[in-house]
């Protein structure tokens, strides 16, 4: 680890489990003053607790929260939050679907709407959106997640359209299943789509498409969100990092 990013703000929305903690932590290991944003104040606060940062109870479902609050001050920005619901077209919820695209294409656009001007003040910036390889390929029962990781691969070009000139970077991180919270409830919700036991979700419908057969560690997408933070990164831009065992090869 190093102290490459000491001064930099670090605000990483969904912080408080999976990969948002894992960035979290490997940012602060870089010497980023972190700010966790989460749902989950209580969860957030202990993330911070424990990095030494800073956390703010979030819901970025909602049209009012305060994107100024949150990442008027960001050096990085880490765009992790979000949620899941598993259900055919013709039976997903209008108000679910609504929620999902708010939280994950529409808070990250406000987000950085709002970081951008201290970025491009400041003449650095980087814009990590956590993706996935849903952002690349579609899977069925899955419009609302689908929809909103497509959303955010063209977002993140944008922006890198735009900040690249004036020493702001985007890019997002593609993975395969990642072992979290999020995917563990998927693993139910697939079982009941699915006619079929929890064990054969795994290995018969998470484990199909990548050639490694396993699901991914949280700090394995952290430490390529810290690269992409890092010097060697600083001509990384407008891309989509693809952790995904081989599935998108196909």
């Amino acid at each position: 680890m190093s102290n490459e990013l000491a001064g930099r703000l670090a605000v990483v929305t969904g912080g408080a489990s999976g990969i948002g903690e894992a960035c979290a932590v490997r940012l602060a290991q870089d010497g980023a003053d972190v700010l966790v944003a989460d749902l989950n104040g209580d969860a957030a606060g202990a993330v911070a607790k424990r990095v030494g940062g800073h956390w703010v109870q979030a819901d970025l479902g909602t049209a009012d929260f305060d994107a100024a609050a949150i990442a008027g001050q960001a050096d990085i920005l880490v765009n992790c939050a979000g949620l899941q619901h598993v259900a055919p077209i013709e039976e997903f919820p209008p108000e679910k679907f609504h929620l999902i695209l708010a939280v994950m294409l529409e808070a990250p656009f406000l987000l950085a709407r709002a970081a951008l001007p201290h970025m491009y003040e400041r003449g650095w910036g980087r814009v990590i959106n956590i993706s996935s390889v849903h952002g690349l390929r579609a899977s069925a029962y899955k419009g609302a997640y689908v929809a909103a990781k497509h959303g955010l691969e063209g977002l993140s070009k944008v922006i890198a359209l735009e900040g690249g000139p004036k020493g702001v970077t985007s890019n997002t991180i593609c993975p395969a299943y990642v072992r979290t919270p999020l995917v563990e409830k998927q693993i139910a919700d697939q079982a009941r789509v699915h006619g079929i036991s929890e064990e054969r979700v795994v290995e018969e419908i998470m484990l199909t498409e990548p050639a490694i057969k396993r699901l991914i560690e949280p700090a394995e997408v952290a430490d390529l969100a810290a690269f992409l933070c890092s010097a060697p990164a600083s001509f990384a831009n407008g891309a989509s990092y693809v952790l995904d065992g081989g599935w998108s090869a196909r």
